[in-house]
């Protein structure tokens, strides 16, 4: 290749980079020793593409500095659509962030500091499987919370329900039908779309079938004992896997315990599945699943090829924060919290929209479920909120009204009151 045919190779090549921004305005540019050992090309040949992108204006220098990018691309670039600014939300009824408190980030903090000090422990890479430690714990926890059975060799901790799931559909035998309560959960679908399956919505009959026992429903409907017999007996016979996810059950107050579906298929076809980021934090993303032996057997042949995604710092801290007892302090306190939360909302909402209201509350205990006779559909209830500052769940019902979700997670109790009184000024103020 000759000399010239290099130079100028060199002079389009970082043209192209300055003009596309991937080269921003007042970045450095590669000395010249740096560039010519990067490109194997010749210093000449280097230097004399920077002296050509300098005196085309891509280029200027900085004595005993070297070559800075110009801002000559803003030029050629069409400005950017400036942005629709989003909507300031005053009051958020579809959030599930957890309540919380000074007290709670501090004593969380107090763990981790603790975790950071175990340095030999954390001078390793964490257990694929997650920390024998933490699953030790969350064996007997379950076993004592839920009635869920399990050796801790037989749970899997990820980060979140997703990187499990990701985990848990290459061990199944091949790609079929799984199917939905409902199409709330995307990011699960999603995971089941790519690995191939078809996609079900309540379909008893697919070869995967995904629960959520104590969420059957937006509002918090618990499945009741008889239904949960049924799915178990349906699955066994049909050779079907359940996948119980065990969302919102540490929240059921209003009446006893339901037994999972886990312990009455003592164990077999049925994956378990809980998370910790409800019960403490929205940012602590430890998840865990319970795998049936069959499934086990299949994960202990492959486990050595996956990385744990979970933090082990965090395992760490949650092992001994679970151990002293303070996640089960911390739900009993956000049962009351969320208890007298939905008591407050369900007193306004019957004050402000009186006989042609009607609420449906479950055991979840912080969401309900209010049906209007509105003209409107639900995409337009949901937009006319939005411009409002107020977001919210809506679903047009088949006798033609809507119903609109409303979740007092992230309300406090203070603000509850002038929340609802929005919600009714939007509609018929």
């Amino acid at each position: 290749m000759s000399h010239e045919k290099r130079y100028l190779q060199v002079y389009q090549h970082f043209k192209d980079l300055i003009l596309s921004g991937a080269l921003q305005p007042d970045s450095r540019m590669p000395s010249l020793r740096a560039c010519s050992e990067q490109l194997q090309y010749s210093r000449t040949t280097v230097e004399t593409a920077y002296l050509m992108l300098a005196a085309d204006g891509y280029l200027y220098s900085r004595p005993q500095s070297g070559y800075y990018v110009t801002d000559i691309a803003l030029a050629h670039l069409e400005p950017a659509p400036i942005p629709k600014p989003a909507p300031v939300i005053r009051y958020d009824f579809t959030t599930s962030a957890s309540a919380t408190d000074s007290q709670t980030f501090e004593l969380w903090r107090r763990y981790v500091k603790s975790a950071l000090r175990q340095d030999d422990r954390l001078a390793s890479y964490g257990e694929p499987q997650g920390e024998a430690e933490l699953r030790q714990v969350l064996a007997s926890y379950i076993q004592e919370h839920r009635n869920v059975f399990c050796s801790p060799d037989s749970i899997i901790i990820g980060a979140g329900i997703q990187s499990l799931l990701n985990i848990l559909c290459p061990l199944l035998p091949h790609p079929a039908a799984v199917s939905f309560p409902d199409h709330s959960f995307r990011q699960g679908m999603t995971i089941f779309e790519n690995f191939g399956y078809d996609l079900h919505i309540k379909d008893k009959d697919a070869d995967v079938v995904y629960v959520m026992p104590a969420h059957m429903t937006p509002w918090g409907s618990i499945m009741p004992v008889k239904r949960r017999m049924e799915l178990v007996r349906h699955a066994a016979a049909r050779g079907s896997l359940i996948l119980e996810d065990d969302y919102e059950n540490e929240f059921v107050s209003l009446q006893k315990p339901t037994p999972s579906l886990q312990s009455l298929a003592g164990g077999k076809g049925v994956v378990y599945l809980s998370s910790f980021s409800r019960m403490l934090l929205p940012s602590v993303r430890i998840s865990f699943m319970v795998l049936p032996p069959e499934l086990k057997a299949c994960y202990d042949k492959r486990k050595d090829c996956y990385n744990q995604t979970a933090s082990k710092t965090e395992q760490i801290a949650l092992c001994q924060y679970i151990r002293d007892g303070h996640l089960d302090a911390r739900i009993r306190k956000l049962r009351r919290v969320y208890d007298a939360r939905m008591h407050r909302m369900i007193a306004e909402l019957k004050r402000l929209f009186g006989t042609s209201v009607s609420l449906q509350t479950g055991s979840g205990g912080f969401t309900l479920a209010m049906t209007l006779p509105l003209a409107a559909s639900a995409e337009q209830i949901i937009s006319q909120y939005l411009k409002a500052g107020i977001r919210l769940r809506a679903e047009d019902t088949t006798d033609g009204k809507v119903m609109l979700f409303l979740s007092c997670s992230a309300l406090s109790e203070e603000v509850i009151g002038e929340a609802c009184q929005a919600l009714w000024e939007v509609l018929f103020s």
